[in-house]
């Protein structure tokens, strides 16, 4: 009997034991933070007969898109779950009707095995049509659900031909359902009309147009696309620049975008204080037919009119974007007589373009401009560029100052030595 009392008062204990870990144990486990889902991207590939053409560095088109689908694979991040579509694949005949139904996905999106996935893109052969805006809906179908960042990126060669189904407006259809599905675009041939509907498809839902001509540009953007499908994504404001610097909206540090017609100016400003370093940086698409010659300046200038440092960047030939940037470190100040902290200096952002095109191109809206403002620690040895309103070109002028003083004495002396040496003899 005594024993049998120990058994049941041991059990008991034991119990209670396990019960006590168990309530402290669910509550560390509840205060665990939720793992965010993962991002999915999922790459929609165009295998229309048009493919065939050999002018992507010697070889065909959809051997090119093949070679970079091989390298997007090998570095896609581990955290992204990946898929494949295709469109004009299957069907090889001449009845619209079905040809323009020719879309499917050859890989379904979720963890990525890399063997499987090479060896379904390996099977491809260019066969039919080019259904852009069924292969797109059904993308959109693949990627829903959930909270997760999600991409698509399309690359093609040429126009949708299943119309009157408008790419663009499938793809102001799944950005007016609110699922924050970003469409990329990559287009394979330097045509306008491509180049126009591409650019569409990808603004109506805040993407990205590029042309590429050759793999490794090709294989490059595809890359960046995916890797930035698994970074956190940066909502930009939109924001209106002025026609002065005194009616310039105040930007702090972030992401904005605006608009700018060709050869006009806009203002931004930006308060830097004492001890601070202003990063900025800008990015102007060209969305329209412009001319070879083309350019964009970035000034810093203070509220007086006195530059303090530029940054330009000019080109020739087709461009999709062309951008440019510039630092500005601000030296750290000693407090005022009354013990406040040295008030911050208003920089002025002058943004100018030099792009020109033909009277037939609309200038507005203007062309899409990317803006970001970053503001840093500065360096330990920062000094004021914009002393004596000269900017960085100061220390060229008196490099120069000392030089043509020193190069002054130096003939002065020799020309007085050689007239000694004459009277002597």
């Amino acid at each position: 009997m005594i024993i049998r009392k120990r058994l049941t008062a041991g059990v008991c204990v034991l119990l209670a034991t396990l019960a006590a870990g168990l309530g402290t144990a669910l509550p560390a486990a509840a205060d665990e933070p939720p793992t965010a889902a993962s991002p999915k991207v999922e790459l929609v590939l165009d295998v229309s007969g048009s493919m065939r053409t050999r002018d992507m560095d010697g070889e065909s088109r959809i051997s090119a898109a093949k070679q970079a689908f091989n390298d997007v694979l090998d570095a896609v991040p581990e955290e992204v779950e990946l898929g494949i579509r295709t469109l004009g694949a299957d069907y090889p005949g001449d009845d619209r009707k079905v040809g323009c139904k020719d879309t499917k996905q050859l890989y379904p999106v979720g963890p990525l095995d890399r063997t499987e996935a090479k060896t379904a893109v390996a099977t491809l052969a260019p066969t039919g049509w080019t259904p852009i805006g069924p292969a797109l809906l059904g993308a959109a179908d693949d990627l829903k659900g959930g909270e997760s960042t999600r991409r698509i990126v399309l690359i093609t060669d040429g126009e949708d031909t299943c119309g009157p189904l408008d790419p663009c407006e499938v793809a102001r259809d799944i950005a007016a359902r609110g699922i924050h599905l970003v469409i990329d675009t990559l287009g394979l041939v330097p045509d306008a009309k491509i180049r126009q509907q591409l650019t569409c498809i990808a603004e109506a839902t805040g993407g990205t147009y590029t042309a590429v001509q050759n793999t490794d540009e090709l294989s490059g953007r595809v890359t960046q696309l995916v890797d930035r499908a698994a970074e956190p994504v940066v909502t930009p404001v939109a924001t209106e620049g002025a026609g002065s610097c005194s009616a310039a909206p105040e930007l702090k540090a972030g992401l904005y975008t605006d608009r700018q017609e060709i050869g006009k100016h806009r203002w931004y400003r930006v308060d830097v204080a004492p001890g601070q370093e202003l990063r900025a940086s800008v990015s102007v698409a060209a969305d329209r037919a412009v001319a070879d010659d083309y350019g964009v300046l970035l000034r810093a200038v203070t509220k007086y009119g006195r530059e303090i440092v530029r940054g330009s960047e000019s080109g020739t030939g087709r461009t999709d974007m062309i951008s440019s940037g510039l630092r500005y470190p601000k030296a750290e100040e000693d407090d005022t007589e009354d013990g406040a902290a040295p008030a911050p200096e208003t920089v002025c952002l002058q943004l100018s373009n030099s792009f020109s095109a033909a009277p037939s191109v609309k200038t507005t809206p203007g062309m899409p401009v990317e803006l970001t403002i970053d503001l840093v620690d500065a360096p330990d040895d920062a000094a004021d560029t914009a002393a004596f309103g000269l900017g960085r070109g100061w220390w060229l002028l008196g490099v120069m100052v000392l030089t043509g003083l020193i190069a002054g004495l130096l003939i002065g002396w020799i020309s007085r030595w050689r007239v000694a040496v004459w009277r002597t003899n």
